[in-house]
């Protein structure tokens, strides 16, 4: 289990932490460290400072910086790399690339919230080189090769 996280605040304008939402939130809040609006033209991507930088330090562990659904499905702003992947031992400021897929151009003014940052466990198994698996219903059966329904 994950009991603590460093944080650096690298922006004097960020006045609170990430933080959950809601009780049931899964990710913390990451907030835009900008002095003022930046516009994303539509299907461009811009790189989004949010002023902290978090050193997990335990390698069993990891954080994956997401979208917000509500930005990615009302607005069309994702991230440019899909998901961003914190190493434990990474310690530069948290980035979002933002990707403006939509039609229509879209502003971001400082501190609003433009991601959530998760965190995993990471499993580290060995690798056992075998000339064959043992065979399954499934096999090599690609994609849609289990059905529509």
């Amino acid at each position: 289990m994950l009991n603590n996280v460093k944080v650096k605040v690298l922006n004097k304008n960020i006045k609170e932490l990430p933080n959950f939402s809601t009780d049931g939130s899964a990710g913390l809040d990451l907030r835009a460290a900008i002095n003022s609006t930046i516009t994303i033209k539509t299907n461009a991507t811009e790189l989004i400072p949010t002023g902290i930088s978090i050193y997990i330090e335990n390698n069993a562990h990891a954080a994956l910086i997401l979208p917000r659904s509500g930005l990615g499905h009302k607005h069309g702003i994702v991230l440019g790399n899909l998901v961003g992947l914190i190493d434990s031992d990474y310690q530069g400021e948290l980035l979002v690339s933002c990707w403006n897929r939509s039609d229509k151009d879209f502003k971001i003014e400082p501190l609003d919230r433009i991601a959530q940052l998760i965190f995993i466990t990471i499993d580290k198994p060995a690798l056992t080189v075998v000339d064959e698996f043992s065979k399954t219903n499934r096999g090599k059966g690609g994609f849609g090769s289990s059905g529509k329904k």
